[in-house]
């Protein structure tokens, strides 16, 4: 079974309800004190952590006096414009002191659907996290509408897991985890500790949403598992009022855990391979030395290229021969590659006229074919 100790890279997912007093509007600013030095402790030892924050919303609504009750769009959005504001500050207020850098990264669906900025949202995080920045991320309700929200912020935290490909996803909940039944209306209903796989009776058994503030049910929680889970992510749902919640859960505190079904890195892998290419990039010997030994492509090292495609796109690498050695999803579409092909990287810039990625390929964004047979 995962526990947080274990986490190589951890997501953290805080719901309004935790983050924002319900009867005054107001940030519940020592629970939030006691969440960053959680955060501080575990990354003290070695861990990546990444928070999914709702709570825009909730403390813009407060400031500009909206009241109670469903928002329309229109003030959802200015509400969110404010608050945005308020949130980024707060997280800052209390991580700054414990020497934390913190950076606020706002997404939408098409972040996630569109290959070209899933990779460009990838590579951000990456490089904030290289540099031992814990990122904030919620959803940019400034400028979704109902056609492109995440919806919930259940599932915008397993797809930013899947993103980065973090091995713990936790949600920090208003329950404590998955019951066989509804507990508040069913005495007999059982928790659930671990859930190995995902099932359709363990579907069947997700309730909805009890808290004014949160849209996310435990039928949210559970589709956001099954992202994570396939994903190589294992996910945990816990109680998030009590203050040090991550403490508490490090202590063997009643939660449900919702066991990985591969790693992240395999699964990433297998996206990969499934997607057809769009051209080529025809590789030299050294290359294709470099790339067995773990490298990423890099433009000197491409001889030719073939077929036409974008940023993004999934591009095959082929020796001189001929002989197919992998797969891997471009930095850079078909014009530009063929203008730095067989260029050092510190030269790309210079011909294109703007600094780009230093590599074709991150080893990363690349499954090579299996020399073993």
């Amino acid at each position: 079974m995962a526990t947080l100790t274990s986490a190589r890279r951890l997501v953290v997912k805080i719901g309004s309800a935790l983050l924002v007093d319900r009867a005054t509007g107001a940030l519940r600013a020592d629970w939030l004190a006691s969440l960053a030095q959680d955060v501080a402790r575990i990354r003290a030892r070695g861990t990546d952590v990444i928070l999914v924050s709702s709570g825009s919303i909730a403390l813009g609504r407060g400031v500009l006096g909206l009241g109670a009750g469903e928002l329309p769009l229109e003030q959802s959005q200015a509400a969110a414009a404010v608050g945005q504001i308020q949130l980024a500050r707060a997280y800052q207020d209390v991580l700054d002191p414990l020497g934390i850098v913190t950076a606020q990264v706002l997404v939408t669906l098409d972040d996630s659907t569109d290959r070209r900025r899933y990779l460009n949202s990838r590579a951000t995080m990456e490089t904030l996290l290289g540099l031992g920045v814990v990122p904030i991320v919620n959803e940019n309700d400034t400028i979704a509408t109902d056609e492109i929200r995440y919806g919930d912020n259940d599932r915008l935290a397993a797809q930013v897991a899947v993103t980065v490909g973090a091995d713990q996803l936790v949600l920090l909940s208003d329950v404590d985890g998955l019951y066989t039944a509804n507990p508040q209306t069913d005495p007999s209903a059982q928790h659930l500790a671990i859930v190995p796989h995902i099932t359709p009776d363990i579907m069947a058994m997700a309730g909805d949403a009890v808290s004014g503030l949160s849209k996310g049910g435990m039928k949210t929680k559970v589709m956001a598992a099954r992202v994570a889970t396939e994903a190589g992510c294992a996910l945990c749902i816990t109680l998030g009022s009590p203050h040090n919640p991550l403490a508490g859960l490090e202590k063997d505190v009643r939660a449900t855990w919702f066991t990985a079904q591969t790693t992240p890195q395999a699964a990433r892998k297998r996206w990969i391979a499934a997607m057809k290419p769009r051209g080529s990039f025809i590789v030299d010997a050294g290359a294709d030395a470099a790339l067995h030994d773990g490298k990423s492509l890099l433009p000197a090292g491409v001889a030719n290229i073939t077929g036409t495609f974008d940023r993004g796109d999934p591009v095959a690498i082929v020796s001189t021969a001929g002989a197919p050695l992998g797969l891997g999803l471009t930095n850079y579409n078909s014009h530009e590659a063929a203008q730095i092909k067989g260029q050092r990287s510190a030269q790309a810039a210079e011909i294109l006229g703007y600094k780009g990625r230093a590599a074709l390929i991150h080893r990363d964004d690349m499954v090579l074919q299996d020399r073993s047979h």
